[in-house]
C-alpha cells in the first residue's frame, strides 16, 4: 500500500474534520498557554487546503507544497507558519514523485521536524510539537508495514503527551508560564496529535 494523491486528499479530509471537532478544545488549551486561537488557526487553514484540494497534481511534492502555501495564506500565526514549513520540508523531499512508500513516511516526519526545528530556533524537549513530532520519529524508524506505523505513530503521540504533560513549558510563548503550565497539555502537541492520529485513520479509536 502506497501513499499517493488519493491517499493525500483521504488524509485531508480526515484532518479537517478532526480540526472541526478540536475546535473548541484547541482554543481553550491555547487560551490557558497562549492567544487562544489555535482552533482558528487549524480550521482556517485546512478549509484553504480543501478549497484546493481538487486542483492538486498527481506530484506529490507539487501538492504538499500547494497545501503549503493555502495553509500560510489562511492565517499569519507562529504555529501556522511552523506547520506550513514542515510541510514545504515534504514536499522538497517527494517533489516529482507520485507515490511514497510507507517506510519512508519516518524520515518525511523527520525532515518536517528538522525544517520546524530550525525556524523555530527551539530545542527538544521544550515542550512543543517538536516533541510531539520527534516522538512519531523515534517510534516509527524501521517500519515498514502500515498497520504497524500507524498504530506507533498514534500511540507516540499520545506518549508525548502523557511524558511533558507534568513538565514546564521551556519554549515558545507557554513559556512565560514557567510552572503554572506543569500539569498542561501543550497546545501545539494537542494539535499534532489529532493531526497524526487522523493522518493515519486512528481517531476512531482514541482521540486526543
Amino acid at each position: 500500500m502506497t501513499i499517493d494523491r488519493v491517499a493525500v486528499l483521504a488524509g485531508i479530509d480526515r484532518v479537517t474534520a478532526a480540526m472541526e471537532r478540536d475546535f473548541e478544545m484547541l482554543n481553550a488549551a491555547d487560551g490557558a498557554l497562549g492567544d487562544g486561537d489555535l482552533g482558528v488557526t487549524m480550521t482556517r487553514g485546512m478549509r484553504a487546503i480543501v478549497r484546493d484540494a481538487e486542483a492538486l497534481p498527481d506530484d506529490l511534492g507539487m501538492a504538499f507544497l500547494a497545501c503549503a502555501r493555502a495553509f500560510t495564506r489562511s492565517s499569519g500565526s507562529s504555529y501556522g507558519t511552523l506547520l506550513a514549513k514542515g510541510v514545504m520540508a515534504v514536499a522538497k523531499a517527494t517533489k516529482g514523485r507520485v507515490e511514497i512508500a510507507p517506510g519512508e513516511v519516518p524520515a518525511l516526519a523527520g525532515a518536517a521536524r528538522d525544517a520546524m526545528q530550525a525556524l523555530g530556533k527551539a530545542e527538544l524537549g521544550g515542550k512543543t510539537v517538536l516533541d510531539s513530532l520527534d516522538a512519531v520519529v523515534a517510534a516509527t524508524t524501521g517500519k515498514s508495514d502500515p498497520g504497524e506505523l500507524a498504530d506507533a505513530a498514534a500511540r507516540a503521540v499520545d506518549e508525548a503527551l502523557d511524558a511533558f504533560r507534568d513538565k514546564p513549558a521551556t519554549v515558545g510563548r507557554a513559556r512565560i508560564f514557567g510552572e503554572r503550565s506543569v500539569g498542561m497539555d501543550d497546545p501545539g502537541m494537542l494539535a499534532m496529535a489529532g493531526i497524526v492520529k487522523a493522518l493515519v485513520d486512528r481517531e476512531s479509536e482514541e482521540g486526543p
